[in-house]
């Protein structure tokens, strides 16, 4: 305030007062003690409200110092409220970005297990895979039992070589659709296969619902912030006195006229006193 408004200027008036006035060259120490006695402030507790007085050797200057005043402590008040309100969603910010960053990461992995095993899902791959084979058993068995039905005719009949060339082209596809699954015997670790896509699915899942939740709550943390916002607001603004009350150098002179009148009394009797004793 002093920056903005020359607080050493306003209170160093009238020149030539060397005792109400403010030195205009003393230190900030002495402007502060300076203003503890010309800036009087009082708190009502019942009803919240805050009186500043405010004394200045001219009344423009008083209502100017008070205005500035006013115009600090709402800025001040201002920025308390922004970091007030920082610090309420901050928390749930950050747990946002974790939320974000967990959900990201499950479906990379996700990704990556399709593009690895050229699967979308384990699930339907492995029923269209098993219908498959088992249609293929099917035909296989039907290939062997017409097969079995002309064993009574010689092995130059056109019908058992055709018979036994299409079990054998269905024994070769059974080998090469087992094959694409696995290589060990046509056996392949469905289990272990499925239980890495389940885990990855839990995964995804749980940091789906984490983030819906994190979200949930990073809105509602906003939404708490803004109602819980505080303001200053001034019931009655800065006004310019209309009659100079202070510093009341009448009253002052009394009390030390007064003061040094009982003072004279005092040592008046005393000196009676004294000589009385003689």
């Amino acid at each position: 305030m002093d920056s903005r408004i020359n607080l050493r200027a306003l209170w160093s008036k009238p020149s030539g007062d060397p005792i109400f006035v403010l030195d205009a060259d003393g230190t900030i120490e002495d402007l502060v003690d300076y203003w503890k006695r010309m800036v009087k402030t009082s708190y009502d507790s019942a009803t919240g409200l805050i009186e500043v007085r405010v004394l200045a050797f001219e009344p423009a200057d008083a209502t100017a110092i008070a205005q500035a005043l006013l115009d600090e402590s709402a800025r001040m008040i201002n920025q308390l409220s922004a970091v007030a309100r920082e610090d309420a969603v901050r928390f749930a910010r950050e747990e946002l970005k974790v939320a974000q960053n967990r959900l990201r990461e499950a479906r990379e992995a996700m990704t990556s297990f399709r593009v690895k095993n050229q699967i979308v899902d384990p699930a339907t791959d492995f029923q269209a895979q098993a219908g498959l084979v088992g249609s293929l058993e099917n035909q296989l068995a039907e290939a062997q039992i017409e097969i079995d039905l002309l064993a009574d005719v010689g092995d130059s009949d056109p019908r058992l070589i055709q018979a036994k060339r299409r079990a054998e082209v269905i024994v070769a596809r059974i080998a090469a659709e087992r094959a694409k699954v696995g290589a060990e015997d046509g056996q392949k670790d469905y289990a272990a296969l499925a239980g890495d896509y389940e885990r990855l699915l839990v995964d995804r899942e749980f940091a789906e619902q984490a983030y819906v939740a994190a979200l949930s709550t990073y809105d509602a943390a906003r939404a708490e912030s803004m109602r819980t916002s505080r303001y200053l607001a001034a019931h009655v603004l800065p006004t310019t006195a209309e009659v100079s009350r202070y510093p009341e150098r009448l009253v002052i002179l009394g009390l030390l006229g007064l003061f040094l009148m009982l003072l004279w009394s005092i040592a008046t009797l005393l000196v009676y006193s004294l000589k009385d004793r003689r």
